[in-house]
């Protein structure tokens, strides 16, 4: 017997602070589309999985943050058919539906990425991904809290105007901003002829470790500052009253972002590449984000004081690189295997999956080629018909299917459509 291979999704979204309230949040508007699962739980925390599901429905009065489509055990997605998890059903079937090529790289039939759809009211927290060795470690240690022994390199692809400090800036850069008097303090003791990265973890961990009144004495002396001290980094005393405003002027997060990161504003369809141990913080806007596989996350900074990880541990793992807005990004090609030329592919240095993004114009087509291994897809915008295996699907804004390995896919578009596509190459 035939083994479907194309499975329509429900899905679940989160509802962290930080996010978008109510039907404000793309997330959430997406995920009462298919309709998803509403799992509930806590008003700022993951759905409870033991509880009763739900079809989702938005509460006006919540806020929206994840919409969550794979296999994850936090937020895992269901078959819109039959309710069943997922990753049972893969499961039966790893062969026909992962392959024999994924399961023998990753050594699992689990999907070894996660796609999200973020909306973003306000900063996330500063932080970093571990890397293997690290997420290992911390998982045998902590698994409550470091729930997998993966890293968590990741990309995020903007739906519209997209904030983020991603990355630290030209050493230059923040060695000029670090001239400032307030800034002075935060200097290693002995200095060399040039600011290094040694240099930069040195003023990152002082930053990260200095008591509430320096922080505050600190910000409020930047805000007295004239804009023109600043050079080209004019957003910073534009950001300053707005992040005080979210988190307090004692966050030491605010100082770290503002002189050590770069500062990005994403418009639609451009994308961001954050390695593993990369710093970053994302401040406003809808994104598409993808992942390994993986949920461990050190927060230093625009969170509560009780909820930040060991200034130590998170300074000892920084990489430096990308070390400029320009490194930060991720630029699209052409894909290959979009026959009619309407997909582009955004394909990080890692090997756990690329995206695509596929947009049509009324009524045109796209055939995507079978690629070896399983795909994710979310339209996050328009409407069409999506034929495989003999079979059509109907496409609309909020639709989530899984694609096995090697399966083509025929697009035809109503009004337009943009859709997302993570799969492992």
């Amino acid at each position: 017997m035939a083994i479907d291979a194309v499975l329509q999704l429900k899905c679940s979204c989160n509802q962290y602070p930080w996010g978008k309230k109510g039907s404000e949040s793309l997330a959430a508007r997406l995920c009462q589309q298919t309709p998803g699962w509403d799992q509930k739980g806590g008003a700022d925390s993951l759905p409870d999985p033991e509880k009763e599901k739900t079809d989702f429905k938005i509460d006006e009065e919540r806020f929206y943050s994840e919409m969550w489509i794979g296999t994850y055990p936090v937020l895992p997605s269901y078959v819109l058919e039959t309710g069943e998890d997922l990753q049972d059903v893969l499961d039966r079937s790893p062969k026909e539906l992962i392959g024999e090529p994924t399961m023998k790289k990753f050594g699992h039939t689990k999907l070894p990425y996660l796609p999200k759809v973020l909306s973003i009211s306000k900063a996330l927290p500063l932080q970093l991904h571990p890397n293997k060795e690290m997420a290992a470690k911390l998982h045998k240690e902590n698994p409550q809290d470091f729930t997998d022994p993966n890293h968590k390199p990741e990309i995020a692809l903007a739906l519209g105007k997209f904030e983020a400090f991603c990355g630290f800036k030209p050493l230059k850069s923040i060695a000029t901003l670090m001239e400032l008097e307030p800034l002075k303090q935060f200097l290693p003791d002995v200095k060399k002829p040039e600011l290094d990265d040694q240099g930069v973890k040195h003023i990152v961990h002082s930053m990260l470790t200095a008591d509430d009144d320096t922080i505050a004495s600190c910000v409020t002396a930047l805000e007295k500052l004239s804009p023109d001290t600043f050079g080209q980094d004019t957003y910073i005393p534009k950001l300053i009253p707005r992040l005080k405003s979210q988190f307090d002027k004692t966050d030491p997060g605010l100082l770290v972002a503002l002189i050590t990161m770069n500062y990005l504003v994403l418009q639609k369809g451009e994308s961001i590449y954050i390695p593993a141990d990369g710093i970053h913080a994302y401040l406003s806007g809808d994104i598409i984000e993808c992942m390994a596989r993986s949920n461990n996350v050190l927060n230093v900074g625009f969170c509560l004081t009780f909820e930040r990880n060991s200034a130590d541990l998170f300074c000892s793992l920084l990489t430096f690189a990308p070390h400029s807005a320009e490194e930060s990004m991720l630029k699209p090609a052409k894909y290959d295997g979009g026959k009619e030329g309407k997909t582009l592919v955004f394909a990080p240095p890692m090997s756990e999956f690329n995206m695509l993004q596929t947009t049509l114009d009324k009524n045109e087509r796209e055939t995507l080629a079978a690629v070896p291994g399983p795909s994710i897809l979310i339209v996050t915008e328009g409407s069409g018909t999506m034929k495989a295996q003999g079979k059509s699907f109907e496409l609309k804004e909020g639709f989530a299917f899984f694609v096995g390995q090697g399966v083509e896919l025929e697009l035809e578009s109503k009004d337009g459509l943009l859709m997302h596509t993570a799969y492992v190459h």
